[in-house]
Parts: structure tokens; C-alpha cells; sequence
């Protein structure tokens, strides 16, 4: 394995899983949507993935999701990438989302094992190639076998990783040991999908992640790796702990990280999701990290980490 200083990263290094932002009665918010991603983006976000677990995709309609793609891709396009997730149960469907996407302007499509059905490793290898073939867009393979059922298997990985358009992987697997023998045997950029798992992925190879936490605290995520990457090992550590009870709120807490995200932006979220109650989202609020401001839950950037963002996010967005 040859060893770079940072590995190729094809979306960016410091991207967020965005919310889907929605009004009080429930309807698609892109004017939220297009102030969010500025906001993101003003505050070190390089990418964003819409349409994901933390975007509510299986409660938007395929209109609403290319609608989103198109409201973003033409608010911050120009400075960030833009990635559209687009997988579904369907290879068909899956396919057709991933054309719409890059006709709204998209930069990548991060595409999920299918989930439900089940499929075997050839069955699942089949679909991702399918779907590569179906666009001219690059494509970030989405493994997360807690909801889907199904692993992206090592072997699996390697021989996706022979298709000139896969070149990404959201990993939320939770096999460290996984990820690193595919990292070492292939030119495929790993992101960790895990906020808990973000230093140490990067301590192995990473790209970078793709971040839930960075909704509410974009620059406290970034700064973590910009410290590694300092290099300073000792204070990315350091800042790794002081996020640490954020993180373990939003995502190892019982509740959905598209629930605490939108408790802390202010946002509603569609059924079978429920809102946070006070008493988590005042939980929440409280375990912000000290360089966070509570209001508008922007922190306030170490010295390395992106310029101050001189605006503000409303509570509700809009």
C-alpha cells in the first residue's frame, strides 16, 4: 500500500448529510433548504449529501428529492459539491433517480444497498453497477447493514471498486478491519458515515466523513480534522472529546440523527418520525460544545479551522 498525505477525495473532504428542511404544515421548504446549505457551506462544509437516512428519504416523494437536488446545486454549486442519494429497494427506480439527479445539476450519487429484499452479494453487485452505468455521474456506495440488512461485503468492495465511476464509499459498517483491507487494495475514498468513528477512520486512511453532526455544528466537526491533519494528533483528540457528548446524543441515543438535527435547527420532521421533546432538545442544547454558540448552533472556529460565517440561520429557517 502506498502511503499519500491525503487520500484521494473525489466529493471533498468535510461533507454534511443535510436535513430536509420542511415547513409547519410538513411541505418541502426549498427556501429553507437553499439558506441551510449556504449556511453549511459558510461554515466548512466542501460537500453535501441530500436525500440520505438523515435527509428523510423514504418520506419525500422522488419530485421532491429532485427538486431539492436542484434548489441546492443551484444555491452553493458552484462551491461545493453536491451529492444526491438516490437509492431505493428498486433497481429500476434507483435508476431513474440517479438520471433526474444529474439532470438538477448533482456532482455524485450516493446509492444504498438495497434494502428489505435482502439481495446476495452478486445480486448487490449487479445493482450498484447498474446504476453506475446508468449516468455519467461518479458514485458513493452507501454501506450501512443496520438498515439495510445487507453488508457490502470486502469482496464485494474490490470488485465494485473495478468500475471507473464507483469511486467512494459512506461507510457505516462499523468494521474498521473491513474498511482498511479494501483502503489498502484499492483506489476507493472511504468516508465515514459514523460521527463516533470520523478521527479514526481518518487515522486509517480516510477521506474524510459525511457528517449529521455537522447540521448543527459544522465547524467543530471540520476542526477535528483539520487538527489531525495540522498535523496535531494530540489536540484533534482533544476536540474529538469536547464533541463527543454532542455526538453521542444525536446519534447513539435512541433517537434518529434526522430527529436531533432538526430539534436543534428548529426544523419539523414527517411521520413515522416524531420531534424531539423539550426535555431531549434542552439535552441536547446542553451538550453543544463550548465553542459553540446555543443559539444558532455555529461554533466558533479554532484559528486553522474556516472563516467566521457573519450571518445567521433563523430558528425555523426561513
Amino acid at each position: 500500500m502506498t502511503t499519500t498525505p491525503h487520500p484521494p477525495r473525489p466529493f471533498g473532504r468535510a461533507l454534511c448529510a443535510m436535513v430536509t428542511p420542511f415547513t409547519k404544515t410538513y411541505e418541502l421548504d426549498l427556501a429553507a433548504a437553499r439558506e441551510l446549505a449556504a449556511h453549511l457551506v459558510d461554515n466548512g462544509c466542501d460537500g453535501l449529501v441530500l436525500n440520505g437516512t438523515t435527509g428523510e428519504s423514504p418520506t419525500t416523494s422522488d419530485e421532491e428529492k429532485t427538486a431539492l437536488v436542484r434548489a441546492v446545486a443551484e444555491e452553493v454549486g458552484d462551491r461545493a459539491t453536491v451529492v444526491a442519494g438516490v437509492g431505493s429497494a428498486s433497481t429500476a427506480d434507483t435508476v431513474a433517480l440517479a438520471r433526474a439527479a444529474e439532470r438538477a445539476g448533482a456532482d455524485g450519487l450516493l446509492v444504498v444497498t438495497p434494502y428489505f429484499s435482502r439481495p446476495p452479494q452478486d445480486a448487490v453487485e449487479a445493482h450498484f453497477r447498474t446504476v453506475a452505468d446508468a449516468t455519467g455521474l461518479p458514485v458513493m456506495l452507501y454501506d450501512i447493514p443496520g438498515r439495510t440488512g445487507t453488508r457490502i461485503e470486502v469482496d464485494t468492495m474490490l470488485a465494485l471498486a473495478e468500475h471507473e465511476r464507483i469511486v467512494a464509499v459512506k461507510d457505516c459498517a462499523y468494521d474498521l478491519l473491513g474498511a482498511t483491507k479494501v483502503m489498502g487494495r484499492t483506489s476507493l475514498a472511504y468516508y465515514s458515515g459514523c460521527d463516533e468513528l470520523n478521527l479514526a477512520l481518518s487515522a486509517l486512511g480516510g477521506a474524510g466523513y459525511v457528517s449529521t453532526v455537522a447540521n448543527v455544528a459544522p465547524r467543530a466537526v471540520r476542526a477535528v480534522l483539520d487538527a489531525f491533519e495540522e498535523p496535531a494528533p494530540v489536540e484533534a483528540a482533544r476536540l474529538n472529546q469536547l464533541l463527543l457528548p454532542l455526538t453521542e446524543l444525536m446519534m447513539s441515543a435512541g433517537l434518529p440523527g434526522a430527529v436531533t438535527a432538526k430539534a436543534l435547527l428548529g426544523h419539523p420532521v414527517r411521520g413515522p418520525l416524531r420531534p424531539a421533546t423539550p426535555t431531549e432538545t434542552a439535552r441536547l442544547r446542553a451538550a453543544l460544545p463550548p465553542a459553540c454558540d446555543p443559539v444558532c448552533a455555529v461554533p466558533r472556529a479554532p484559528d486553522y479551522s474556516a472563516p467566521a460565517h457573519t450571518g445567521s440561520v433563523s430558528p425555523s429557517g426561513v
